[in-house]
């Protein structure tokens, strides 16, 4: 008797993020920019309106075009049904949410002519984040070591030498984030042990 396949909704929180991304930056397609610019890209905008707090989150939703989406979903689905099988859904929730709250209060208060969008802060986030897996009481992973030398090495690298239209610091932000809560949520892991 042959054996049946389906498709299963495996990742619910990763999958769920990547197609509100998908809807979103389809939107932006569709509006030529207008509901990305007004939505789902943080920049300094006065604090009296209401969708400058919105935005604080929004704007990890938003891409600015197809191939900027690609780009981070593709990471977003390689490493997010891990973490999220290892850290579970709600733990993942906050990782995004962090991460965007953070790199956009990071982006309004530092770097006010800098408009920012996009989801390249959570991958980082989650990056970092994947190098605590095997994470042990009194050890650093060479794992985490080399990630963050490297990935966040080049993002200060790129940061100061090349001046192209991509925020390294949502990038380095959003390592730190992982870093942070990668090292918390392992720490109680090993203390229910």
């Amino acid at each position: 008797m042959k054996k049946k396949y389906r498709v299963t909704y495996n990742a619910t929180v990763t999958l769920s993020f990547v197609l509100i991304c998908l809807a979103v930056t389809l939107l932006g397609i569709l509006t030529k920019g207008s509901s990305t610019q007004k939505f789902f890209t943080t920049s300094h905008s006065s604090l009296k309106n209401p969708l400058t707090y919105l935005r604080f989150i929004t704007h990890v939703f938003g891409h600015s075009n197809w191939n900027h989406f690609i780009g981070n979903v593709s990471y977003l689905l390689l490493l997010g049904p891990m973490l999220e099988e290892k850290y579970g859904s709600k733990e993942l929730i906050e990782v995004i949410g962090v991460t965007a709250v953070v790199t956009g209060l990071v982006n309004y208060i530092f770097f006010p002519h800098v408009a920012l969008c996009g989801a390249s802060g959570v991958v980082f986030a989650f990056i970092l984040l994947a190098s605590f897996t095997s994470f042990k009481e009194g050890e650093i992973p060479l794992t985490f070591i080399l990630v963050a030398v490297l990935f966040i090495g080049q993002q200060i690298y790129e940061g100061i030498a090349l001046k192209d239209n991509i925020s390294n610091m949502a990038h380095i932000v959003g390592g730190i984030v992982g870093t942070v809560i990668g090292f918390m949520l392992n720490k109680k892991e090993l203390q229910k042990e």
